[in-house]
């Protein structure tokens, strides 16, 4: 049985950054995933991820994702690989919508750049868009884009070269306590250590038998097109990253065009799946879905279909994440399930699963990540 101080299973997201952070400050940790990070089964792929500072969610996120950008520039730095790309960021929907209303909230409290651009602004500005008439759009600058399958190889490429053990295709078959530790058992090996960590995302709720965490897994469908006219105002420099309101309580997103077509999805309103049995094909009735949409906002980037991609988002029911403790065994961390917004926090998470995991208290409140707040 190998003895190790950490034990993370999943090595996604969230686990790729914790096992570079806890490697990198000489903890003996190894590392299972049940595939090859980065993959494609998961919640962290798809070529681009958007980061926004403005976050309409809730005000408590913005000190986490300042963070998180101080995180992703000096892993770009430590690595010479390219993480970010700035490209500014556009809320569109109803002024006093949750969108546009949620952005200005925190860009507010946090004493954030930001512009709030009417319709006549706004298609002068960026003439790709077509507004409702009751739109307008909030612009921050410091929005852009990560490239999640780069991000998640870096962390595990620097985390190998820090002593950090890699297990991929190798899944966690079962977990059990030991006294104040842990073991952990895969096909392949027993490891004995003194915390776990699980960061298992869509397979989370088979990870934590014994207690019952109020997850729904849900099919998201990622959609790459060709631009019909006007390709020229789908480049980076002239598109920013863009969120749209386009009923009450209902959003889509999109990218510029970065040499693959222009990336568009819907943000939730997708099917129940499971992560062994998620509908992977994408068929005529997600295409239309998402033709309509740019017909009515976008029209110039309904042209041909170049691609399109599943991916899994893993809700908690009030959408923030976890990041807490077993509530029976201290020695279990649980993490990352993120309500489909979280890749761009991976990079503090990661840290602060790092501080917790070595027994520091982290420098933010993370009171609304806690299990407590569900019956279980």
């Amino acid at each position: 049985m190998k003895e190790c101080d950490v034990v993370i299973a999943g090595l996604g997201a969230m686990g790729s950054a914790a096992i570079y952070h806890l490697a990198g400050r000489g903890r003996r940790v190894a590392g299972l995933d049940r595939l090859h990070p980065p993959h494609d089964q998961g919640s962290s792929h798809g070529r681009s991820r958007i980061i926004r500072e403005a976050y309409f969610e809730h005000p408590l996120y913005v000190p986490l994702v300042q963070r998180a950008y101080e995180l992703w520039g000096d892993l770009e730095r430590k690595s010479g690989k390219k993480l970010l790309l700035r490209t500014g960021g556009l809320m569109i929907g109803p002024a006093d919508g949750a969108l546009v209303r949620g952005a200005k909230r925190s860009a507010e409290e946090h004493r954030l750049e930001h512009q709030l651009l009417i319709d006549g602004d706004l298609r002068r500005r960026f003439q790709v868009f077509e507004l409702a008439e009751n739109m307008v759009g909030l612009w921050e600058p410091r929005a852009g884009i990560l490239f999640p399958e780069q991000a998640v190889e870096t962390h595990l490429e620097l985390a190998a070269k820090a002593g950090a053990e890699l297990h991929y295709n190798e899944p966690m078959l079962r977990w059990e306590p030991d006294g104040r530790g842990v073991r952990v058992f895969t096909a392949k090996e027993s490891f004995r250590a003194n915390k776990l960590l699980l960061s298992t995302g869509a397979w989370m709720s088979s990870s934590v038998p014994g207690i019952k965490l109020p997850l729904q897994v849900e099919r998201q469908v990622m959609f790459w097109f060709e631009p019909r006219v006007q390709a020229e105002r789908f480049a980076p420099e002239h598109c920013p990253i863009h969120i749209w309101e386009y009923e009450p309580g209902r959003f889509f997103y999109g990218f510029p065009d970065l040499g693959d077509g222009v990336k568009t999805a819907v943000h939730h309103q997708g099917e129940p799946a499971a992560p062994e049995t998620a509908r992977r094909e994408v068929d005529e009735h997600d295409i239309g879905a998402m033709r309509s949409l740019l017909r009515r906002f976008m029209p110039s980037a309904d042209g041909n279909l170049k691609s399109s991609a599943v991916c899994l988002y893993t809700n908690t029911p009030d959408e923030h994440f976890i990041l807490d403790w077993h509530p029976e065994l201290p020695q279990v961390l649980i993490a990352s399930p993120c309500s489909g917004h979280g890749f761009k926090f991976s990079s503090v998470i990661g840290e602060l699963e790092a501080m917790l995991l070595n027994n520091q208290r982290p420098p933010f409140d993370l009171g609304v990540f806690k299990i407590s707040r569900f019956v279980v």
